[in-house]
C-alpha cells in the first residue's frame, strides 16, 4: 500500500522543498491561531505551531502522515514573523542590517492512525551585511517578500543581503528542514531513497 503524505501548508516554497524528496504528497491549509503565548520562546512557539498545524488536519486525513512546519526569526531579541506590508518589510530589514539573526523552524510529522508524533526545532543563523536604505527599498520592491519571516527570500535575490549563513540545513531557512524531515520519514518507514 502506498504511503499517504500530506503537507499542512499551501506555501509554494515548502511545496518546492518537499518535491526535492521525490515523494508523492498532497497539500491542505490548516486553520491554526498563530498568536504567540505570553513569554513563549521562539523555539517553543514554532514547535507548538508545527504540531498544531499537523494535528489540525488529522480528522480530515486520518490515514496520512501529516507534515507541519512553522517559522519565525529573532531580531535583537524580538520574535518577528511575516511582514505583510512593504513598510514592515523595510523595517525588518533595517533592524537586521549588520546583525546576526536566528531563524527557528518547527517541524512535526504526525500520524493520526498510528498516534505517532515526531517533532523538532531547527535553528539557522543569518549574518546580514550592513545594508543601505536604497538597497533595502530596492530589494523589497523587486522581490516583495511580504509573506516571508525576516522579509527576504534566500533562494532568490535575498542571498545578496548576507555576509554568511550558519546552520545544519540551508532548506531550513526556506521553511522546511529536509535533513530533519527525511530522518523523521525514515523513522516512520518512509525512505525517499528506496524504489
Amino acid at each position: 500500500m502506498q504511503t499517504l503524505l500530506l503537507l499542512a501548508s499551501t506555501s509554494p516554497f515548502r511545496q518546492a522543498l518537499l518535491n526535492k524528496l521525490g515523494l508523492p504528497f498532497i497539500t491542505a491549509a490548516p486553520e491554526v491561531d498563530e498568536t504567540p503565548r505570553p513569554n513563549e520562546s521562539a523555539p517553543a512557539l514554532v514547535q507548538r505551531l508545527a504540531v498544531a498545524k499537523a494535528q489540525a488536519l488529522a480528522a480530515r486525513y486520518p490515514h496520512h502522515w501529516i507534515i507541519g512546519s512553522d517559522q519565525v526569526c529573532v531580531i535583537n531579541g524580538a520574535i518577528t514573523g511575516k511582514p505583510h506590508t512593504v513598510d514592515n518589510a523595510c523595517a525588518q530589514l533595517r533592524a537586521a542590517s549588520g546583525q546576526s539573526v536566528t531563524f527557528y523552524t518547527g517541524l512535526a510529522l504526525y500520524s493520526p492512525r498510528e498516534n505517532q508524533l515526531m517533532q523538532c526545532c531547527e535553528p539557522f543563523i543569518v549574518h546580514f551585511r550592513n545594508l543601505t536604505d536604497e538597497e533595502i527599498i530596492g530589494y523589497v520592491n523587486k522581490e516583495q517578500p511580504l509573506q516571508c519571516a525576516g522579509s527576504f527570500k534566500s533562494e532568490g535575490l535575498g542571498i545578496c543581503l548576507f555576509d554568511r549563513l550558519e546552520g545544519r540545513d540551508p532548506n531550513t531557512l526556506v521553511g522546511l528542514p529536509l535533513i530533519a524531515l527525511s530522518g523523521m520519514l525514515r523513522a516512520a518507514g518512509i525512505n525517499p531513497l528506496r524504489e
